[in-house]
């Protein structure tokens, strides 16, 4: 009697597949284990080791500069930390994942006193360089020169947006050129910047 053929199951799980095993509570998960990896293999010299010892450095340095783009934005309108403060901290935390941290405050920017009419940001003030927001936004860095800020706070958000989903994209496209342990963190950390992506979406509307 023969036997039935054996089921053959996909090489690789389509990105709607990824993103969604990943979301919820797999992505706090997902972190954690790929923290607690990278130290394992960190003392492998074979080459599979050196290709995701660069991927993970590429991947935390994109996170960090994800992180200097939120910093960026509170430093313009610091009226958004209550909004942006707990998505800038997951992103800090995917920088740590992937085995970075320096040049990222890990601080969250904590949020403005409340205004006093002497005290609210006018547009023209935020339209500026936000070197008067220094003091509301403790904990983040000064905007790069390399990030246009726009001075209307729904188009920063948008832009945000756009960051976030682009990198969520790339990072999808190389899950299959880094070993399963880190493709599993890099699908994670793509689905909370695909989340996150949304959520600034709707905040921008």
């Amino acid at each position: 009697m023969p036997f039935p053929p054996p089921v053959r199951t996909p090489r690789g799980p389509r990105r709607r597949t990824l993103l969604a095993s990943a979301a919820g509570a797999a992505l706090l998960a997902g972190c954690s284990a790929g923290e607690e990896d990278s130290g394992k293999k960190a003392s492998g010299d074979s080459p599979s080791a050196s290709v995701e010892g660069r991927a993970r450095a590429r991947a935390a340095a994109d996170s960090a500069g994800l992180v200097k783009r939120y910093d960026a934005v509170l430093a313009v309108h610091p009226t958004l930390v209550a909004r942006l403060a707990p998505l800038r901290a997951e992103v800090v935390r995917h920088v740590t994942a992937f085995g970075g941290a320096g040049g990222v405050a890990t601080a969250s920017p904590s949020a403005p006193a409340p205004e006093s009419p002497a005290a609210a940001p006018s547009a023209s003030a935020g339209a500026s360089a936000g070197a008067s927001v220094s003091g509301a936004t403790p904990g983040a860095v000064p905007p790069a020169p390399s990030v246009v800020v726009p001075a209307n706070a729904k188009d920063a958000l948008a832009d945000l947006a756009g960051a976030e989903r682009t990198l969520a994209d790339r990072r999808v496209t190389a899950l299959a050129e880094v070993p399963g342990e880190l493709a599993r963190l890099l699908a994670s950390v793509a689905a909370a910047g695909a989340a996150h992506a949304y959520l600034l979406t709707e905040e921008a509307r």
